[in-house]
């Protein structure tokens, strides 16, 4: 399903988003190498995927254990009504909370919190259980961390 909002891709330009996600650091040089084309195309490639919107950004993946905060949650937040504001302001002013989905089913939103120890994580999900009625998950371990978007198949689309 192609709509306005989807930027249309050749294989160009899903090999050179494949190689940008698995690392982000290469220089044009290295990047233009690794796809076969020049650098001068990869480059008006990947200033017209970052226009499209394709491509949002650029950063470090820091792994929470290894600066000191090694206790992650998912928690399930069951919001009622509609003013979902008090949530945004707890959203922008708790930076232990990673990432937020609103999402369907039982729950309104998901979220992933990462803090230092157990207490700290007891005082984020206190904040949280004010808003609604919450469920918290504490995770052992992430089998997968993060995973590099490809082109979809034939059979996807």
């Amino acid at each position: 399903m192609n709509d306005e909002s989807t930027a249309a891709l050749d294989s160009m330009d899903w090999a050179i988003l494949v190689e940008l996600q698995n690392d982000a650091r290469l220089s044009y040089a290295e990047l233009s190498r690794r796809v076969a084309l020049s650098p001068s195309a990869v480059i008006e490639r990947v200033r017209r995927l970052e226009a499209l919107g394709v491509i949002t950004g650029y950063h470090a993946v820091v792994n929470p254990a290894r600066v000191g905060l090694g206790i992650q949650a998912i928690v399930r937040l069951k919001y009622p009504g509609t003013a979902h504001q008090p949530l945004h302001r707890l959203i922008a002013d708790r930076p232990e909370i990673l990432r937020c989905h609103r999402v369907t089913g039982d729950e309104c939103y998901v979220i992933h919190v990462v803090t230092k120890d157990v207490a700290r994580l007891e005082q984020v999900v206190d904040d949280l259980a004010r808003l609604g009625s919450l469920t918290t998950h504490i995770v052992y371990s992430t089998l997968l961390p993060r995973r590099t978007l490809t082109a979809p198949s034939a059979a996807d689309e």
